[in-house]
């Protein structure tokens, strides 16, 4: 993959189409989201903007075709949670192992040293051996990039007649100072990575 053929920018509204396509598989194949219901375009636009008001909600393109998706998100909704987020990443199958979603990460995490995030966590279904519906390779993913495991949920997650477990692995990006430092909306920042409109100028 050459420069000239990847690119990353920030999701608009009218990418929902293709990333609900590209969502689908991993809902109605795989344990490694545990929503049963692929969301509608319209509920997908809906989550979106929510994201998009705090957080980046990026996509990768290969010779312009979306490839896959990632963003951070709020760890948890109350004020003394606000340096932590959760980070997300779904990849089209075929594009797998060829470095895009390491790709996706390092410009996430870019992003949120920007706004004065401190800690990213990933929440991601285990199994202790693989499954169909359930490849390991997310575990071996997040190590790589730097994460390790913090918690294990033992068969909190029922999903094609079997129990799955999950675990939350996660990765501090800086000091925690005191005082802690402004959060930094991404919007309010974009300008500094990307020229192209955020999802919520849609």
């Amino acid at each position: 993959m050459t420069a000239e053929t990847f690119k990353i920018r920030p999701a608009v509204l009218q990418d929902a189409a293709t990333l609900v396509k590209l969502y689908s598989y991993y809902v109605e194949q795989t344990a490694i989201t545990f929503e049963y219901t692929v969301p509608s375009i319209a509920e997908f636009k809906k989550r979106m903007l929510k994201i998009s008001r705090r957080y980046p909600y990026l996509v990768a393109l290969v010779n312009q075709k979306i490839v896959g998706y990632a963003y951070l998100s709020a760890f948890h909704p109350r004020a003394a949670y606000g340096w932590s987020a959760e980070i997300s990443i779904y990849l089209d199958p075929k594009t797998r192992h060829q470095g895009i979603g390491s790709r996706l990460y390092a410009e996430l995490e870019k992003i949120a040293r920007a706004q004065n995030i401190l800690n990213l966590n990933a929440c991601i279904s285990f199994s202790e051996t693989q499954t169909a519906h359930l490849p390991l390779t997310s575990v071996y993913f997040h190590k790589k990039m730097g994460y390790v495991q913090t918690a294990h949920f033992h068969q909190c997650g029922y999903k094609f007649s079997t129990w799955y477990d999950m675990i939350w692995m996660e990765k501090m990006l800086a000091a925690h100072t005191i005082p802690a430092p402004s959060f930094h909306k991404f919007p309010e920042i974009s300008t500094a990575f990307y020229t192209e409109p955020n999802t919520t100028d849609c």
